[in-house]
């Protein structure tokens, strides 16, 4: 079993937000608010929606995958979120 996770999230203002968790349902709690812990990007945009996650077999993958999502275009991480959708 993965150890951490890479993920994209829907912001409640329609923005994507990418990032890595070791624990990823306590991460999304951070990120609604639930937990303390959140980042800012995500405060004043909640509620946000998990869209997309993967598997990573550790800190250094996960963040360099995170990276790699970081520098696509928002159509792309759409697609690999698998919404297909083109939206903005």
């Amino acid at each position: 079993m993965a150890s951490w996770s890479v993920y994209i999230l829907r912001c409640a203002d329609g923005t994507l937000y990418t990032g890595v968790a070791r624990d990823l349902e306590k991460r999304l709690l951070q990120h609604n608010g639930e937990l303390v812990g959140g980042p800012r990007y995500t405060r004043g945009r909640r509620p946000v929606t998990l869209l997309w996650s993967a598997p990573a077999p550790d800190r250094s993958t996960a963040q360099q995958r995170e990276a790699a999502i970081k520098k696509l275009p928002r159509a792309d991480k759409l697609r690999l979120a698998g919404r297909g959708q083109v939206d903005s």
